[in-house]
């Protein structure tokens, strides 16, 4: 009796030579993370019994930033309260119904249940709103660095418009600088807080770019074009420090609201990117089109952490106390950070960062290319093999160039692994 099939590894059909001819051109193109690949190499360096401070990923560690306690608990309640089952293709009413007097209460922001789609986090909202707006070929207009847009627009068959931001700009794009790639988009994608810069968005500048998007929907009336789009993801928006402030699109110019896609989620704000809750406020007629996308896709968010995240935004004080708290924790590290580089920097040593903003992010610069590191990936290599030090370059969202700038996150380490790498970075400059 013959033995089971099984695959082997070198059967033609899994022969790299002739893999890729196989996959569609899509797939073929698509190409994995950056930051996951510096992350498996952090992992084995760990493993090996390294001292690694990894400041790389954008997630929380649990025992940092634990979500809070009655989040969990009320999933578990949930859970044994019967809530196992598909929810609705648009999220469970009780939820809609909480983000609706969230944005309100919050946001000053008055919509319809009607206009609020649930997903399982941020990163369907995204690919729903791409594949609504988009067809083959459309441009996206977009500001580099930033985080995947490159990577949606490719999975859309969309046309990239990235627009170099810097940081004397504070790495967000005027309205100058947007405008003459509006004429022809059909979407321009926004993030502020931002990731991965850590910066605020001014509201002079966000008011300016809004103006922009609804003088060019003005222009297109009666043409037969198709309406410019601004999707707005604000899902570090509850994360703002010093006098940086959170601003929407529609709070400053009101009369862009038919032409925003407002996308946010339990992730960040609530250190709950493990429990797939986000959602899309916008027009009711893209968010019907969306949410039939997503239903194909499958990305609900589960129906138990649906309705315990419902419970979470109605709790007000307690929600708001949680958050200060968490809040507070983040700029700790993030302060501990820049103090101890602008040290660094006023004994002369080839570093800069931007005082923290927002997010869990700062920006630094470490002011070595030239012939001994001739890229970015050439300091990143120096700074985790000499100093321990895991950072992410600019290179990782979309920015071509080798500036010395990185992306440093604080969403995995404590106020002492900073303080003790530190005096490592020190070294590995001097």
């Amino acid at each position: 009796m013959a033995g089971p099939a099984r695959l082997d590894a070198h059967a033609h059909f899994l022969d790299p030579r002739t893999a890729d001819a196989s996959h569609a051109a899509m797939a073929q193109g698509l190409h994995g993370s950056s930051i996951l690949k510096i992350a498996a190499e952090i992992r084995a360096l760990k493993a090996a019994g390294h001292d690694v401070c990894n400041l790389t990923l954008g997630d929380f560690d649990p025992q940092q930033f634990p979500p809070p306690p009655q989040l969990v608990a009320d999933v578990t309640a949930a859970l044994h309260g019967g809530h196992t089952n598909y929810p609705p293709s648009d999220g469970v009413l009780e939820l809609r119904q909480a983000v609706t007097r969230y944005c309100e209460a919050e946001l000053g922001l008055g919509y319809p249940v009607e206009s609020v789609l649930i997903a399982s986090g941020a990163r369907p909202i995204l690919y729903g709103a791409y594949t609504t707006v988009l067809d083959p070929g459309d441009p996206v207009v977009f500001p580099v660095p930033s985080w995947n847009n490159e990577h949606y627009v490719h999975l859309a068959s969309a046309r990239g418009v990235p627009v170099p931001v810097r940081a004397d700009h504070n790495f967000f794009p005027t309205a100058d600088d947007l405008r003459p790639h509006l004429r022809e988009a059909r979407l321009l994608v926004l993030n502020s807080p931002a990731n991965p810069t850590g910066t605020v968005i001014a509201p002079e500048q966000l008011a300016a770019i809004a103006s922009a998007v609804v003088d060019e929907n003005r222009r297109r009336r009666g043409s037969g074009q198709k309406a410019l789009f601004l999707l707005y993801d604000q899902v570090y928006w509850t994360l703002t420090f010093g006098g940086a402030r959170h601003v929407t699109p529609q709070q400053l110019v009101p009369e862009c609201t038919p032409y925003v896609i407002l996308l946010d989620a339990i992730s960040k704000s609530f250190a709950a990117t493990g429990l797939r809750v986000g959602w899309a406020v916008a027009p009711p007629p893209l968010i019907a089109r969306m949410r039939d996308i997503i239903g194909h896709v499958g990305a609900w968010a589960p129906r138990a952490e649906q309705v315990a995240t419902a419970r979470l935004l109605d709790a007000g004080g307690a929600r708001s106390d949680w958050q200060q708290s968490f809040r507070a924790s983040i700029q700790e590290r993030l302060e501990a950070l820049h103090a101890g580089f602008s040290a660094l920097a006023n004994d002369g040593l080839p570093i800069d960062a931007i005082e923290p903003q927002g997010a869990i992010y700062l920006s630094a610069r470490f002011d070595l290319i030239g012939e001994r590191f001739p890229s970015n990936e050439a300091i990143r290599r120096h700074l985790l093999g000499a100093a321990g030090v895991a950072v992410v370059p600019f290179q990782a969202f979309g920015l071509d160039e080798d500036t010395g700038w990185f992306r440093l996150s604080v969403g995995a380490v404590s106020p002492r692994e900073i303080e003790a790498m530190l005096p490592r970075l020190r070294a590995a400059l001097g």
